[in-house]
């Protein structure tokens, strides 16, 4: 699982800033996943961040530089993307993929947890 160090730990001072989340990371994507409030916020793949945002937002956000749509299997998932280093290398833009995972973050449903 390589991913950047240096990105997740502007992730994790980032959201630590932040007032009243429960943050809990785990190792999962090939990277590292930042669950807030037990939900799938934000990850860090390679040295790129994978956003989980509103789906309704998804022709708006894939205007912004660095946008790589997330593909599955041949298929786009909406409300998922990658964004690759010219698009977060500012703090500007850093801070709007951020504040746009936390936002949809307060809406988002948990997955069920499975059952061991």
């Amino acid at each position: 699982m390589a991913y950047s160090i240096q990105l997740a730990d502007r992730i994790r001072e980032f959201l630590a800033a932040q007032p009243n989340l429960k943050i809990e990371e785990k190792k999962m994507f090939r990277g590292l996943t930042f669950m807030v409030n037990d939900k799938m916020c934000v990850s860090v793949s390679n040295n790129n961040l994978m956003c989980r945002f509103d789906p309704a937002l998804q022709d708006e956000v894939a205007e912004r530089k660095g946008f790589e749509p997330m593909l599955m299997k041949g298929r786009e998932y909406k409300g998922y993307c990658y964004v690759s280093e010219e698009g977060y290398s500012l703090k500007k833009d850093f801070e709007y993929w951020l504040h746009l995972c936390l936002n949809f973050n307060a809406k988002a449903k948990a997955t069920k947890s499975k059952k061991k």
